[in-house]
């Protein structure tokens, strides 16, 4: 019995997003527009820096997959989210403001501290960031309940937890899903992700996979080839494959046609998520049944959305709007 929509396995990391003038980046020794992957101690010195110059700051419960299932739960569907954040105040902001947005958390805690992903904004709309992944990467077996697993119809993975530590966590929680029915979407996450783990993802996705979601670049280091023909290749051995374009579309291939799916226009000011947000959409209209066609479209719109501000800002009024105009269509 299937009572809920989907559970997503990810890194639970809150978003600090700081608006700061060029000269307080070099204060701070980060090269501008480039992504700083810090240490427990590197990370507790910039936090330390943001507190004593009272910058302001807003936060956002953000990683990969909790983005996809944020999104779910404010469309309407029933959700789960799995992972690790720190015995402390963030991590306490983090499931109090997932759970205000519907979402059911089976967020553990552990010793380290909460994960998050510090993004400074310059005046010219440039991001640099700052990411102490913390106690994300700590998800074990132990974390994931089979009952949860069996009970969703989807299990939703992001391809960052297919690496490191994580990985075994992972492939454990495939299992289970596979044995009770479950449905398997994979997010390829990165193209770096990909390329350091081509073999495993293409063994992975070949065995297990139902449906994967990947942009061009994750798509081209997959399969070497371009756009159109990666949903294709990808697509002979999976139902579903989905390519994402940006400000193109996207393309889904499934039951041997390629389905092409128009974007929506959008004053772009921030790209981040905005795949994460496409899959939400996508995911909940699979759920609803409606056509292939339709639940792109449904991701596209929301995507158009949250690029048009800074951060993976959600509102549930704006997600039910768009829902609704969709369905009615």
């Amino acid at each position: 019995m299937k009572t809920n929509d989907v559970i997503a396995l990810g890194n639970a990391l809150m978003d600090f997003l700081i608006r700061i003038d060029e000269d307080k980046l070099v204060e701070m020794s980060l090269n501008k527009g480039e992504m700083h992957l810090v240490d427990e101690q590197q990370a507790k010195s910039l936090l330390k820096k943001i507190k004593e110059q009272k910058l302001s700051v807003e936060y956002v419960p953000g990683g990969s997959a909790a983005n996809t299932i944020r999104g779910l739960a404010l469309l309407g569907a029933k959700v789960m989210l799995v992972g690790k954040v720190g015995h402390d105040s963030h991590g306490e902001m983090y499931v109090e403001q997932v759970e205000e947005q519907g979402v059911i958390s089976k967020l553990n805690k552990h010793q380290k501290p909460t994960g998050h992903a510090v993004t400074f904004i310059t005046p010219d709309s440039e991001r640099t960031f700052s990411v102490h992944l913390g106690a994300a990467v700590e998800l074990v077996k132990e974390d994931i309940v089979e009952e949860d697993i069996a009970k969703s119809r989807i299990l939703y993975i992001e391809g960052y937890q297919l690496e490191g530590n994580t990985r075994e966590s992972i492939l454990h929680a495939i299992a289970i899903a596979r044995k009770h029915g479950t449905i398997i979407a994979i997010d390829l996450a990165d193209p770096g992700v990909v390329r350091r783990n081509k073999d495993v993802l293409k063994d992975l996705i070949e065995k297990n996979a139902d449906i994967v979601f990947a942009n061009e670049n994750e798509a081209k280091e997959l399969t070497g080839l371009d756009a159109h023909q990666a949903a294709i290749s990808l697509g002979k051995s999976i139902p579903i494959a989905i390519v994402k374009l940006g400000e193109k579309g996207s393309l889904v291939y499934a039951d041997g046609s390629l389905i092409e799916v128009p974007p929506f226009p959008a004053n772009a000011l921030d790209t981040t998520g905005a795949g994460d947000i496409y899959a939400a959409g996508f995911l909940y209209g699979y759920c609803q049944g409606w056509e292939l066609k339709k639940a792109g479209k449904l991701g596209s719109l929301l995507a158009a959305k949250v690029v048009e501000r800074y951060g993976v800002k959600l509102f549930k009024e704006e997600m039910e709007e768009i829902r609704n105009f969709l369905e009615d269509s």
